[in-house]
């Protein structure tokens, strides 16, 4: 299986803004093959909304490994896989899980230093969660293996009082931890994403939110790539839902032509 990595770490350091097209399927992963997109990622939540599950590793992971084994099958273009927390309690389980998808041609993961127990989302350490990015990365290196680690930090995403500053803590942290690049959600505020683009040495990644700037401040802000995250896939099923809605009241199919 060709190992994509390098070409996918590239895209992250390009002078222009990388776009990553998010999939949960193999269908939709030919959407984005048919547009031409360099690069495209799972969306951990959309995939588990696929299977019935709610986010935050609700489905096992070989469910999930079943899905992107799907995608991988089926793409053609280089391939991330949301991760979550790792699946997996340890390093080295997480190691395990990082090497069977680098196994079908998956070149980068993202992780993130949050854990939802019981539906309930909290972040962890930050001198904790670096500690453990390194061992992770040291021991992925042992093995040979070459993946994208993009830590996904949700100071933002969680609506930490200290937002920002967190944020910036976690990023001082985490960029020694042989990762590489860095992912705040939720983050929307140029002034915010301007400290954390000028702090960090590696690539800084945003997601699709209603406030978020448009690209063209983005990319000048000093953000390297953007995704979408679960957001199309919610709105195909409101889409979806509304053209059931009209088929019923219309008794008929014409509002799937129009």
């Amino acid at each position: 299986m060709k190992n994509r990595f390098k070409e996918f770490l590239a895209l992250h350091h390009k002078t222009e803004l990388f776009q990553i097209g998010n999939v949960w399927n193999a269908q939709s992963a030919q959407v984005y093959d048919k547009l031409n997109f360099e690069a495209i990622g799972t969306s951990s939540a959309a995939v588990a909304a696929t299977l019935g599950f709610a986010d935050g590793e609700e489905m096992s992971f070989d469910d999930y490994f079943f899905v992107v084994k799907h995608i991988a099958a089926k793409a053609s273009a280089i391939l991330s896989v949301d991760l979550e927390a790792g699946y997996g309690n340890t390093p080295e389980e997480i190691c395990n899980n990082i090497i069977r998808l680098h196994s079908i041609g998956v070149a980068g993961i993202n992780i993130e230093d949050s854990i939802v127990i019981e539906g309930n989302r909290s972040i962890a350490d930050a001198n904790e969660f670096a500690a453990k990015l390194k061992q992770l990365t040291d021991l992925l290196a042992k093995a040979g293996v070459e993946v994208f680690i993009n830590v996904r930090s949700d100071s933002f995403l969680l609506g930490l009082p200290n937002a920002l500053e967190d944020a910036l803590n976690r990023t001082k942290l985490y960029q020694g931890s042989g990762v590489h690049g860095l992912f705040f959600p939720c983050i929307t505020q140029i002034a915010d994403i301007e400290k954390i683009t000028a702090l960090s040495t590696l690539p800084v990644s945003v997601m699709c939110m209603p406030d978020l700037p448009d690209f063209k401040k983005l990319q000048d802000a000093g953000v390297k790539r953007i995704s979408s995250g679960n957001f199309l896939n919610t709105n195909i099923y409101n889409v979806l839902e509304n053209t059931v809605e009209k088929i019923v009241a219309e008794n008929s199919f014409a509002s799937v032509f129009h």
